[in-house]
């Protein structure tokens, strides 16, 4: 009878196969880090937000309203000639306002007071201007709803007013600042919808994107500019009429890397949709269903810009409004993450910071502001 196998030989092949496991789980990238969602204290209910891009947030940080530390201005949104921008976001309901700011990774809130807050806030609707809409600035350039309408059944605005600064000579005795002003149609069977404009560039030159209602119950894109002889103002191109109403702007940004920008929208059905803005076209270049908007006037988005160089990301509302999702619009849409929020987002998104460090305001249903870090860290 020949000896029973001894256990132990077994024991290095063990050895190996445990090693070899502990190495590829060493080897294996740490998982990403859960969102963070907290909610901000703040003593009023919250009923609009802008975020740093917006009229409001620059005009505060140039009012002499905040420290010096958090009213420095600076540079633009994006690359690709949004409106300008300040490190700030600002909120406001019955009762007051505050300025929110990012330090350090947490959120910092200076409140304001309520004759303050309606000041700025005024300033987005000029004298002219459609009621309840918002402009949009960018350096010597503004661009508004004018003309009333319900030419499609709802509200609309029949033309877009563009406003532009013209240089003023050298003079001994003050003058007015000349201003150049010129109306564009929407067209003979559109109007424009009731949303603020977004300002951009399409090489070199300034141009301005709007959501447009087109029978009665279509609706699309218009993008405005200068002809090839540069002379006046008119729409360039427009996107396909589409049935379901409306389609909102939710964010204007380079969100594919190349070195251009892309407009992303929400149609009523919950479809987000990134076009393409060329000069003589619009173009769809993805698209997927499940996402939300918000209060009209709302901001329902916000580009998520990158530390360095790369695509920005897109922050919006899920389609029942009850989570934030961040979606990556590089190649398609794919979800980068989506954080459950303690109330439906009702009053905008907006984003302070770049990258891993950016903090995602959202004003939600109940008059809450709620914070999300998409990688963790400080609310």
């Amino acid at each position: 009878m020949s000896d029973p196998p001894v256990r132990g030989a077994a024991l290095p092949s063990l050895l190996a196969v445990t090693l070899a496991v502990t190495l590829a789980v060493t080897l294996v990238a740490p998982a990403a880090a859960e969102p963070s969602v907290t909610v901000l204290d703040l003593p009023f209910r919250v009923t609009a937000l802008r975020g740093p891009a917006s009229e409001v947030a620059v005009s505060l940080a140039t009012s002499g309203l905040l420290p010096p530390a958090g009213a420095r201005a600076g540079g633009k949104a994006v690359e690709t000639g949004e409106e300008d921008s300040a490190p700030v976001a600002v909120v406001w309901g019955e009762g007051g306002g505050a300025a929110l700011g990012l330090a350090d990774g947490a959120i910092r809130t200076t409140l304001l007071g309520a004759e303050a807050i309606e000041g700025l806030a005024a300033a987005e609707t000029p004298r002219g201007a459609l009621p309840g809409s918002r402009r949009a600035v960018s350096g010597a350039l503004s661009a508004y709803l004018t003309g009333p309408t319900r030419a499609a059944g709802v509200p609309g605005a029949a033309g877009l007013t563009i406003r532009e600064r013209q240089p003023l000579g050298v003079t001994a005795e003050p003058k007015a600042v000349p201003v150049a002003t010129a109306t564009v149609s929407a067209g003979p069977d559109s109007v424009f919808a009731v949303a603020r404009p977004r300002a951009l560039r399409l090489a070199g030159r300034p141009a301005f994107l709007a959501a447009t209602l087109d029978g009665a119950s279509g609706s699309g894109l218009a993008l405005i500019g200068h002809p090839a002889d540069g002379i006046g103002w008119r729409v360039l191109a427009r996107a396909p009429v589409q049935p379901a109403a409306p389609t909102r702007i939710a964010a204007v940004a380079d969100f594919t890397r190349a070195g251009a920008p892309q407009a992303a929208t929400v149609r009523g059905d919950g479809v987000l949709q990134l076009w393409t803005l060329g000069p003589d076209a619009l173009s769809l270049a993805a698209e997927a269903a499940g996402y939300g908007t918000g209060a009209p006037g709302a901001d329902i988005g916000a580009p998520v810009e990158p530390e360095g160089a790369g695509p920005a990301d897109l922050a919006l509302p899920a389609a029942d409004g009850r989570a934030l999702a961040l979606v990556s619009l590089k190649a398609g849409v794919s979800e980068r993450m989506r954080a459950a929020l303690p109330a439906p987002a009702e009053h905008g998104v907006a984003v302070l910071g770049r990258g891993a460090g950016a903090r995602i305001l959202v004003g939600l249903a109940d008059g809450r502001v709620a914070v999300v870090a998409p990688e963790g860290g400080k609310p």
